[in-house]
């Protein structure tokens, strides 16, 4: 049976997945939903492959937003057979995500980013990158539940700058198969560098929702529809 790897991105954690997750374990599918530490593409990367290598069996990786980044070069792990993109980003080898993101206009995320110095032992500080609070109902979780944008704004899981300006080492999307969806309502990407980075890619297919960022919240039946999907192409 292939394993379901649902990948955070940055500013969330594990339970920006949890409505795919539950009914995704509703249906009988076995998913895992590790934390990615957020703190080098190149280091989440190795690290969630490491994780999946452990895995017995075929692995269908899924990636939200930077989870897209990590999952194009963990990907390449010999058990995974497919790789699903949320509204994410889906690099070429030797491109960053400021690289990528930088073809395109800013989003409304550019303008509200905070930047916070933290301790690394032995070198200089370094830096953390999280959506100033106030702006983040409307600009990471618009269409969310407001009292819920709220919990999910108080409870960020930062991403370093230092990950903005790591070039992918690969692109598992050169020899995976891969499905895409874009939010056409992303106020925190520019749907455009979703939709440029999955045509170059070549996924076999890619979805538009009328979403917000946070698709797996608003619209939880149509990503598990498209995972289900892949996951029925690659058995």
């Amino acid at each position: 049976m292939t394993t379901i790897v649902l990948i955070h991105g940055a500013f969330a954690d594990a339970a920006s997945w949890a409505p795919v997750t539950r009914r995704l374990l509703d249906k009988g599918h076995t998913v895992l939903v590790p934390s990615v530490p957020n703190r080098s593409l190149v280091g989440d990367s190795a690290y969630i492959r490491s994780f999946v290598e452990k895995i017995e069996g075929p692995v269908l990786l899924a990636g939200h937003s930077y989870g897209g980044a990590v999952i194009t070069v963990a990907g390449v792990a010999e058990n995974v057979v497919g790789l699903v993109y949320v509204s994410g980003y889906a690099l070429e080898e030797g491109e960053s995500l400021g690289e990528l993101q930088g073809r395109f206009p800013d989003s409304e995320l550019a303008a509200n980013l905070v930047y916070t110095p933290f301790p690394i032992e032995g070198a200089e500080d370094g830096t953390d990158v999280s959506v100033d609070i106030d702006a983040f109902p409307a600009v990471f979780a618009g269409g969310i539940d407001v009292a819920e944008a709220e919990v999910l704004a108080v409870s960020q899981r930062p991403l370093t700058g230092l990950a903005f300006g790591e070039a992918a080492p690969v692109a598992a999307w050169k020899t995976k198969p891969g499905w895409g969806i874009v939010s056409s309502a992303d106020h925190t990407i520019n749907p455009d560098v979703e939709r440029f980075g999955y045509e170059r890619a070549g996924l076999r297919k890619v979805v538009e929702l009328d979403a917000p960022h946070l698709v797996m919240l608003a619209k939880p039946d149509e990503v598990v529809a498209v995972i289900e999907e892949a996951l029925d192409a690659t058995r």
